[in-house]
This record gives structure tokens, sequence and C-alpha cells, in this order.
């Protein structure tokens, strides 16, 4: 599967947020990546339905919304209504959900479904789900602030997943996201990722495009 980049918007100048938009998109990116924090479930607040709606309005590229909230079943319906076009929520039971349902209500929606799982959640907790997922995002940091070093121990799951796309033969992407640079991406290319969400690492860089370039291993 090829490579796709999804800048993380949580890393852009919200002063000139269409603008940082726009460099993302003419530099590459494949999708944009959007954090929902509530404060709850991670000790951290972001935005809500409203930004992901403006960037919507600046980009044609593809929104992929991660929900790290507390029930994020009752807002899903606001997030499809912004222009999501994916939507990935959490296996934790913090999350307060029924995950089958939730995922169920996205796809019926006519949106991508994903499901995350955090460094300290065991694999074994999503494998119930894979067959209902288009996407499984492997959290390479405790999630809730950006800037935090990659843990390579996640990469099992990564392979994992890897394998279980492999085996059943589906079309699975497999995402990580957390202090996602040149060097680590390119171990969780080498491992099974093919989406790979990157925040400073991109918005901070001169370059957008090179830096775009780089996490694809094309530098």
């Amino acid at each position: 599967m090829p490579t796709l980049v999804a800048p993380s918007i949580l890393a852009a100048d919200f002063s000139q947020l269409e603008a940082d938009v726009h460099r993302a998109a003419d530099a590459g990116a494949n999708w944009l990546h959007l954090d929902i924090m509530d404060g709850h479930f991670v000790d951290n607040i972001s935005f809500g339905p409203a930004v992901v709606a403006t960037v919507r309005k600046h980009t044609a590229l593809p929104l992929d919304v991660h929900l790290m909230i507390e029930h994020p079943d009752h807002y899903v319906p606001r997030f499809l209504e912004a222009g999501a076009n994916s939507i990935t929520v959490h296996v934790e039971p913090e999350a307060k959900h029924d995950v089958a349902q939730t995922l169920s209500a996205i796809r019926a929606a006519g949106c991508g479904a994903g499901l995350s799982l955090n460094p300290a959640t065991p694999f074994e907790a999503i494998e119930p789900y894979l067959a209902e997922i288009d996407l499984l995002l492997v959290m390479t940091v405790h999630p809730g602030f950006g800037g935090q070093a990659f843990r390579p121990e996640m990469m099992e799951k990564v392979r994992r997943a890897r394998d279980w796309r492999e085996s059943h033969q589906v079309k699975l992407h497999i995402e990580v996201d957390g202090g996602i640079n040149a060097g680590t991406a390119k171990l969780s290319i080498e491992n099974g990722a093919d989406v790979l969400v990157a925040g400073t690492s991109i918005f901070r860089a001169g370059d957008y495009a090179q830096a775009i370039r780089e996490l694809r291993g094309n530098g």
C-alpha cells in the first residue's frame, strides 16, 4: 500500500490556519489529521466540530478526525456534518461508549471508521473489531500533547495489524501517530504502517514539501 502522510492540524499556526492548510495540501499531503480532545479522556482540550468545518471549507483533502473524547457516539453526527471523511474512536473503556455500535453508526453514514488504542492498551483489545474498521490507529505516544518521544515498542502492534491484514487479505489502513519524523516514519513503514500522522515535523519545518518527502523516505 502507498504511504500516506496526514499532517496534524493541532501543530498548525491557528492564526493563519487557512494558509497552513493550503501549504500542507500544496506540499503533497494526502489527508489532514484533526485531533479532538475534550479534557476528560485526555488531559488536554483542542477544538471541536466548528474548526473541522472551517478546515473543510478550505480543502478538498480527506479529513481524518480522531476523537480522543468521552461518549464519541454522541458527537459523531456533529463531525459527520462538519465534513469528516474518516472518524476514529478509542477502544478503551474510559471512552464510555459501545465500540461496535459507534463503528457501525460511522460506517452507516458512509464515513470511514477507525479505531485507536493507547500505548498501554494491549492489541487484543481491538482484535474483535478488526473486520469492522477501515483504519487502525496505533498511538506511538500517550495521547493528549504534541512533541512527545516516539515509543518504538509500539511497533509490535503495528506488525500484528500488518500480519492480520495480510492473512485476511483486506484493505486496512494502519496509521501511526506520535513522534513521527523521518527516522521513526521509516521504522513504522518497515513494520507495516501506511498512514503517517505528523505534526511538528511538518508544520515546524521551513519546507513542508521536503518534510513530507522525507517522511515517505523520498527525501
